[in-house]
């Protein structure tokens, strides 16, 4: 049985993941890793252990691993895209330094290691149509940089260390449960409260602009299915293309509005946001993904919107 730990398990994708990975595994052996501050609360309190996981404290994560005999872990702690370029300095400390903190970790535990990479590790001069696996990676931004160097550092402990080191490049992640949290993709999240409440959308991202996406029970099953994959049957380790539908901010409302007739939106574009799009790829080929592993999306535009729809009113509406 495997015994887990999930830094960031509060965060946008960790409150998620670690509740389905305790669905799987069993609530005792998956540890809820958190910072001060972002204290599990709820079901992800009450439904297994937790402890204090600053990756920027290697001592702290090693007597976590120790303690409950750990051979597993989920680093999901990241600064994300927007957030990450009004901070850079801490997002490199979280994201590189605090990565180089699990490696070692997992390194003198033995310990499997997963650290989410991004279609934000390719940049401008990569190929946008079906960007393929492997090609050029060079970012315009601290978050696309962090994300090349958690590929490579990830692979490097693999090749000279033997950790077995294991990562999947996530398109924008769409979700009911977690709100936004700074992401360049977020507005595919803020669209759907929006017409929940009968708001009008103010769209910070500007019409034609395409954009890899996916539904987030699909992206938690991307990350577990990697970890259980065969090793022996996985020639990348660190960067798998993986991918569910691609859209322009017009595709997604003309597919809300099939479900709600009456719900308006405009286009206010951020800058910052509109840059940051337009240099990551419009589609991804994640053939690598379905050949090595056996990846495959549920969820198409339809599907996640009726269910995003139906999800967030209860939520919200009751």
């Amino acid at each position: 049985m495997k015994n887990i730990l999930v830094i960031g398990s509060t965060g946008q994708i960790g409150s998620e993941l670690t509740t389905a990975l305790r669905a799987c595994y069993g609530g005792d052996h998956v540890v809820a890793g958190y910072i001060p501050g972002a204290e599990p609360k709820g079901e992800l309190a009450e439904s297994g252990p937790s402890a204090i996981a600053d990756v920027t404290n290697g001592e702290q994560l090693a007597s976590i691993v120790r303690e409950h005999q750990i051979d597993t872990i989920y680093n999901l702690a990241a600064l994300l895209s927007v957030v990450a370029e009004q901070k850079p300095r801490l997002a490199w400390k979280i994201g590189i330094d605090g990565l180089w903190n699990v490696l070692e970790v997992a390194r003198e535990n033995k310990c499997a290691v997963f650290t989410p990479s991004s279609i934000g590790s390719f940049g401008p001069s990569t190929p946008h149509e079906l960007t393929p696996q492997d090609t050029i990676q060079r970012p315009k931004t601290i978050y696309g940089v962090s994300k090349v160097a958690t590929e490579l550092l990830s692979d490097y402990y693999y090749t000279k260390y033997g950790v077995d080191t294991r990562s999947v490049r996530f398109p924008g992640l769409i979700s009911y449960v977690t709100p936004p949290g700074g992401g360049t993709t977020d507005y595919a999240v803020d669209i759907f409260y929006a017409a929940v409440r009968g708001e009008k959308f103010h769209c910070p991202i500007a019409k034609g602009t395409r954009m890899d996406m996916m539904y987030m029970p699909d992206g938690l099953r991307a990350a577990m299915d990697l970890m259980e994959a065969n090793p022996d049957k996985l020639i990348h380790r660190n960067g798998f293309n993986v991918t569910a539908m691609s859209f322009p901010p017009e595709k997604i409302y003309a597919e809300i509005r099939k479900r709600v007739p009456e719900f308006e939106m405009d286009y206010q574009v951020d800058p910052l946001k509109q840059s940051i799009a337009e240099s990551w790829p419009d589609s991804l080929d994640d053939t690598a993904a379905r050949e090595e592993w056996g990846w495959h999306p549920n969820f198409g535009l339809a599907s996640m919107t009726r269910d995003m729809l139906e999800k967030l009113s209860q939520k919200l509406l009751g």
